[in-house]
């Protein structure tokens, strides 16, 4: 059956798109949810006059799709999880976990239904993955696996660093330093593991204008 999208259909297109789709799924699915009519002459004269305002339209959900893709694009999130033996996971890490983290850390609002990942995640580290925002448009960002109570002995870590650094710099050593130093025996240097800070960008707000919707669809008995 040939219909008119009303609203982007993922994978298949957007509003104003003409598609072939299974009789079922537009009778039970799409017509009731009012994401297309079918694609009868009336209604296609009625998207052929209507065709600029569509583009306008669609030309503004691009361009917000692609200033909410900058969003986050190229970051990375942190998420603490228990974990095993030999760095697996107890279960894994679902698209809601790795949503309320960019929420968090990133302030920005995802469909945890368009994150994407390559696989399940079951093991610390960093995993690639992507959400898909608006037709082809998607951003690519990094998910860091660590295990519970690592983000905290890290930052205690960096805050000693950076302490240490700041007294260096200054010129400023304390009595055990400078008996060190004096002595010549080479201090240890402490293994640091960096963690990105959160990002500090607003969360992008949805200010694609309402669909126009079409006229409904003329009445064709349904086919099987």
């Amino acid at each position: 059956m040939k219909i008119i999208l009303l609203t982007e259909l993922k994978g298949r297109g957007g509003e104003g798109d003409v598609i072939d789709v299974k009789t079922g799924f537009a009778v039970n699915y799409l017509f009731p949810r009012k994401m297309a009519i079918e694609a009868t002459p009336g209604n296609l004269k009625q998207l052929e006059q209507r065709m600029h305002n569509i583009k306008k339209r669609e030309d503004v959900r691009l361009a917000d799709a692609g200033d909410f893709r900058n969003l986050l694009d190229g970051k990375k999130v942190t998420i603490a999880v228990k974990v095993g033996e030999a760095g697996r996971l107890f279960g894994s890490v679902t698209p809601m976990m790795v949503a309320d983290a960019i929420k968090e850390q990133l302030d920005v609002e995802v469909d945890r239904r368009k994150i994407e990942t390559r696989g399940v995640i079951k093991t610390v580290g960093e995993h690639v993955a992507e959400l898909a925002v608006y037709r082809d448009i998607r951003a690519d960002f990094t998910i860091e696996v660590v295990a519970e109570g690592d983000a905290v002995a890290v930052s205690e870590e960096e805050a000693k660093l950076a302490e240490e650094v700041a007294k260096a710099e200054a010129g400023i050593f304390d009595e055990a330093e400078a008996a060190t130093a004096e002595a010549g025996e080479e201090a240890q240097a402490a293994e640091v593991v960096e963690v990105d800070a959160p990002a500090d960008e607003a969360s992008l707000a949805d200010t694609a204008p309402e669909t126009e919707e079409l006229p409904a669809a003329e009445e064709t008995p349904a086919k099987e």
